[in-house]
């Protein structure tokens, strides 16, 4: 597989037929243990200008994705290994949703589709979380919008203090 690295965190397969197997499920989880952040993602798009997106992400254990949506757009994950809990907010920064996410035949919420935009994030619950995303092109960051009340990635302590109090929100959420 022919491939271009953008950053430390995304890479472009640059052939017309993309394939994936578990040896390069393997690689991108090695890539992205070596990463700042715990993540990776290899784009099956050919650029950010595409009008379909595909991609394998990797995310660690110990990834911090802010709560974010994408107004106008959907979002779709598929799990390929690991678990996650995918939450989704109100615009208040309440949990009105928690999905235990696993791979197919373990019972859990194997495929999630987001269509509205509700501000959500991806908790992992396994050494590893990799999935499948497909969302709509062309990328613009500004597509983006970051929720006001989550601490931005650079705020290591603001960030630890979120997601302790995040993990408190997912286990009073999951008892009602």
């Amino acid at each position: 597989m022919k491939i271009k690295k953008i950053n430390d965190e995304v890479l472009y397969v640059q052939d017309p037929v993309v394939k994936i197997t578990r040896r390069d499920v393997q690689s991108l989880k090695k890539l992205a243990a070596g990463n700042r952040r715990g993540t990776i993602r290899l784009c099956a798009h050919p650029s950010v200008a595409d009008k379909l997106h595909e991609m394998v992400i990797v995310h660690s254990k110990e990834t911090y994705i802010r709560p974010h949506n994408h107004p106008g757009k959907s979002v779709s994950y598929h799990v390929v290994e690991g678990r996650a809990d995918m939450v989704l907010f109100d615009g208040k920064g309440a949990v009105v949703d928690v999905t235990p996410m696993d791979v197919f035949g373990s019972g859990k919420t194997y495929f999630h589709r987001i269509q509205e935009p509700h501000f959500y994030t991806p908790v992992v619950r396994s050494d590893y979380f990799v999935f499948h995303e497909i969302t709509n092109g062309p990328f613009q960051p500004s597509d983006t919008v970051y929720a006001s009340w989550a601490p931005e990635e650079k705020n290591t302590s603001a960030v630890k203090t979120f997601r302790l109090d995040l993990l408190r929100a997912i286990k009073s959420f999951k008892k009602l």
